[in-house]
């Protein structure tokens, strides 16, 4: 399906510079489409890979036919599975997306596809083996780089059963007071939202992070679960099942840093 986009800006823009911003594709991806004759602005091809847009015009990409778009997937990842290269001896949650744990209308799973096993499904954000909850897995490098990147700012939620006392100078400690690897960590948002139950959201994603920072304030974790990451939710994605990232989700996730 083309993608279609009135710019609004003010100052010109070069095309792929334009591109590479709104998450369409890398500005070197957007070359190699400029060369295939996949944009338009206005109805006229363009050739130049240079042009820029000005206010008021329409550009137009058409699918690249010869590619197959990246695949994102979403996984609700179940306990003793690993988003992270495997040992010899695990799973890798990459293994769960199979037709039987697809979530949704087959006829959807027709028309979108299957990742092979050849193809390579990095995890944007690891999940440990004794977490579960929402993964992501993605071939998109754009996406990559918006969720997991040295700038990304997403915030990630997590809903964690804990045994120990709870107290006000605990929860506080968790917000603000600690340090890991001889570190700071940046504010978390925590508070109590159930019996022996944490919310935390957090907006870095240190090895372990949240047993971690339990233990340094006597609590221990017994369950694990990430509800969300930037803008998208779990939501009703049952454990052990997946679906492919919608375009709409893709592009709040690279627009939008909750």
């Amino acid at each position: 399906m083309p993608w279609t986009q009135t710019y609004t800006d003010p100052e010109p823009q070069r095309i792929n510079r334009w591109l590479g911003q709104s998450g369409v594709c890398s500005r070197r991806e957007a070359e190699g489409l400029i060369a295939k004759g996949l944009v338009s602005i206005d109805g006229e091809i363009v050739q130049d890979p240079g042009r820029k847009i000005m206010t008021g015009q329409t550009l137009i990409l058409m699918d690249d036919l010869e590619s197959q778009a990246p695949y994102s997937i979403v996984i609700h990842k179940p306990v003793g599975i690993v988003s992270a290269q495997p040992e010899p001896d695990q799973v890798p949650a990459a293994r769960l997306i199979t037709p039987d744990a697809y979530w949704g209308h087959l006829e959807d799973l027709d028309v979108l596809g299957l990742p092979d096993d050849t193809e390579s499904l990095p995890a944007l954000g690891r999940l440990d083996k004794d977490s579960r909850g929402l993964l992501i897995l993605s071939q998109d490098g754009v996406l990559a780089k918006a969720i997991i990147g040295p700038d990304s700012r997403q915030t990630k939620e997590y809903r964690v059963l804990v045994e120990g006392v709870i107290t006000d100078r605990k929860i506080t400690m968790l917000r603000y007071g600690l340090m890991l690897d001889g570190r700071q960590l940046r504010p978390a948002k925590v508070h109590i939202c159930g019996e022996q139950m944490l919310s935390f959201t957090l907006s870095e994603g240190r090895n372990r992070q949240i047993r971690r920072m339990c233990e340094l304030v006597d609590l221990e974790v017994v369950d694990l679960m990430r509800i969300r990451i930037g803008t998208l939710t779990i939501g009703d994605l049952p454990e052990g099942h997946w679906r492919h990232l919608t375009e709409g989700e893709r592009a709040a996730l690279m627009t939008s840093v909750r």
